[in-house]
């Protein structure tokens, strides 16, 4: 059976892609199958990308400030309810 090489994907391409589905008029479907990558892989670089730019920091955008701020509010709530949980968790186990 042949080994299948895999290509090593750049940052720059990733945002290369993500950039052409923006100006081009495009689908995501129509980029993804021009550069031969998964509509979903694309999807996934689309999601990260735009998240990484919006935790970025501050931003001079008031709107787009907000929204990073209510979206680390959000990741943030989650970290302590997960740390709560699994205090709980732990805590009921050591009593026993």
């Amino acid at each position: 059976m042949a080994a299948t090489k895999r290509r090593k994907i750049t940052d720059e391409f990733k945002r290369e892609a993500v950039r052409l589905i923006s100006t081009s008029g495009r689908t995501v479907a129509q980029v993804a199958a021009d550069l031969g990558i998964g509509k979903s892989t694309l999807t996934r670089w689309k999601t990260q990308l735009s998240e990484a730019d919006l935790l970025s920091g501050p931003h001079d955008d008031v709107q787009k400030e907000l929204t990073r701020l209510r979206h680390e509010n959000k990741i943030l709530r989650q970290e302590r309810d997960l740390l709560k949980n699994a205090a709980a968790f732990f805590a009921k186990e050591t009593s026993r």
